[in-house]
């Protein structure tokens, strides 16, 4: 098996590693007084069997002349007193470090979870497109949880479980050699070939249930985010069979991997049953039918073996556990170790509501801008180079695959150009003034997500509850057509819950509230990407004049397929398989380019 502990300490940082150190001292000392536990047993049965060794053994004399008994039974009494007493220090330092164990495990899945998510956060917005998102969710709300159940509390308990099987075992050895190495061959032989028959099959498990979890996870993230076409196409039972047959295998998978680590258990008990019978019976043999003799060493036996086959199980079905957990581990381990990559080569900017936007005074440059996807084989851009002046209006056209989203996502600083310069009044947008061009820009995308919350909350999407302006939430609404309809149609106005992703609204509706999101923080730039495009007629005219109406004040840039909703724009840009094909007014363009005239319908 892999070093688990090599393993974990990749996801520990340096406070977490010295806490785990301090752990398995504890784990190891409390296995060490398991052990002392069962050997403490063995003085006391002595005295009980042999009453004359409090005078005839030295210690035993001397303890009872410094307690001044006055008989052997006060002497016993006492005796068992520090029996119990040292099995009570015993169950409380195991009750702490069981407490102090299982804290620190699952806070490190608080700890652990929170880092990744922070990290799939900053990743730069390309690493997205080649994720499957709930793969994420997976990773973050499943596959966390089942590391530290499968692989973190096995392996901090494993230390304890060694150390009470190693002192037992050599208490064994001092005392009875005898039993000790038929312990030593019967049960722990035993559990060593059935881990060596199952270690495979274990790990095998493990795969096919991490499997059928990644399947798991993603028909479900599919079937809520299609439930509107599985509802029209009727395939509710095609749905359910695929997610029934993924959660069967991922249960049976699991089921499996219980059996094995319980399997040994059942026919090893028979044995050390038997073993038993046999111990005492050679006993009496030895000690010619005395009792007297034979009671300390079976009674040394018994508790020693009431410790020893419970610890030999637990360390079959640690192993068994981390086995299993290996595909989880390592693929924690993986994504963690991607994010730290990622955000080596690219350092994050940080998040802060209170960044100062970098506004837009005379022009929005775009120099020689090529791009290309990292998995492309040819570019999406070539070499697109525009200028927008400040205060202007300017569409973008073209058909599906022109590039023109992919320009708006160069614009918003969400991708990097292979070449070329994106430059707010001459100053390139980098990594390091990224968050402040941002937050200077209003984007209204193709697809609106909406929250779970309020209409006021999804206009002040990212806002706690304190921090919400209401007149900047009434004001944006007003703007993009929304403010009546929600005052006078919706029962609690803006603090009606729109439902997950605004599926109580229409099309309409939940791209109006995108429209006065983009426009909430009152930015310089407002990038509408087909923004309009399911709203009716009337309400897309009326939108339309207020954001024209928003010209000379602000930057606006139109990313449109009806033309009629860049007939007013100052500058409309068309693109055609990445390159830049003409540009000019509506008028200009109608004149002088044919592709342009056959997408207005004008021949």
């Amino acid at each position: 098996m892999n070093n688990p502990y090599k393993k974990l300490f990749q996801l520990l940082d340096r406070r977490e590693r010295f806490q785990f150190g301090a752990l398995a001292l504890m784990s190891v000392i409390s296995g060490l007084l398991e052990a002392a536990g069962a050997a403490a047993i063995l003085p006391f049965l002595q005295v009980i069997a042999n009453p004359e060794l409090l005078r005839e053994n030295d210690i035993f004399a001397f303890l009872y002349r410094l307690g001044g008994f006055a008989t052997d039974l006060s002497f016993l009494v006492a005796l068992g007193s520090v029996l119990l007493a040292v099995a009570l220090l015993n169950i409380g330092f195991k009750a702490l470090t069981t407490y102090a164990v299982s804290r620190f495990s699952v806070m490190r899945a608080f700890s652990i979870s929170t880092t990744m998510m922070r990290g799939y956060l900053f990743q730069p917005y390309s690493w997205f497109l080649y994720r499957n998102s709930s793969n994420i969710s997976k990773v973050v709300l499943g596959e966390v949880d089942g590391m530290v159940r499968n692989s973190m509390l096995p392996a901090m308990s494993l230390l304890a479980t060694v150390a009470t099987v190693t002192s037992i075992t050599v208490l064994l050895f001092v005392m009875e050699p005898g039993v000790a190495i038929g312990a030593v061959i019967l049960l722990g032989g035993s559990y060593m070939i059935t881990y060596t028959i199952t270690r495979r099959k274990l790990l095998t498990i493990g795969q096919r249930r991490f499997q059928a979890n990644s399947q798991r996870f993603r028909i479900a993230q599919e079937a809520t985010g299609g439930i509107k076409d599985i509802k029209i196409l009727g395939l509710e039972d095609t749905v359910d069979r695929r997610f029934r047959r993924q959660a069967y295998r991922m249960a049976n998978m699991q089921a499996r991997g219980l059996v094995i680590q319980q399997m040994p258990r059942y026919g090893l008990e028979a044995f050390a049953y038997g073993g038993m019978i046999l111990l005492i019976l050679a006993l009496l043999i030895r000690s010619e039918g005395d009792i007297r003799d034979m009671l300390p060493t079976l009674g040394l036996v018994a508790v020693a073996g009431s410790r020893l086959f419970p610890a030999l199980q637990s360390l079959f079905s640690t192993f068994s556990s981390l086995r299993m957990g290996q595909s989880t581990l390592d693929n924690v381990i993986n994504d963690l170790a991607e994010i730290r990559r990622h955000q080596g080569s690219s350092k994050p900017t940080a998040i802060s509501n209170d960044v100062t936007p970098l506004g837009l005074r005379d022009a929005l440059t775009i120099r020689n801008v090529s791009f290309r996807f990292e998995q492309a084989e040819q570019d999406t851009l070539h070499d697109i180079s525009m200028t927008i002046p400040a205060n202007s209006v300017i569409g973008l056209v073209g058909g599906t695959g022109a590039g023109k989203s992919t320009l708006v996502d160069l614009i918003l600083g969400l991708l990097d150009a292979n070449r070329g310069q994106v430059l707010a009044d001459g100053v390139p947008i980098t990594n390091e003034n990224r968050r402040s061009w941002q937050r200077s820009i209003g984007y209204v995308p193709q697809q609106i997500f909406l929250a779970d919350d309020t209409v006021a909350a999804n206009i002040a999407f990212g806002q706690d509850a304190t921090e919400l302006d209401m007149e900047a939430v009434i004001r944006a609404a007003q703007v993009a057509e929304l403010h009546d309809f929600v005052t006078k149609e919706l029962p609690d106005g803006y603090e009606t819950r729109v439902g997950e992703r605004g599926i109580r609204l229409s099309g309409g509706q939940r791209q109006r509230i995108g429209i006065a999101r983009a426009l909430y923080h009152n930015p310089d730039i407002l990038i509408l990407d087909e923004a309009t495009s399911a709203l009716d007629n009337l309400t897309e005219a009326a939108v339309m004049e207020a954001v024209h109406n928003l010209g000379g004040k602000k930057t606006i840039i139109l990313i449109a397929h009806r033309l009629t909703t860049v007939e007013s724009c100052d500058t409309i840009y068309l693109l055609e398989k990445g390159r830049m094909k003409a540009s000019g007014n509506y008028v200009d363009l109608v004149h002088k380019s044919f592709d342009f005239r056959r997408m207005a319908g004008i021949q």
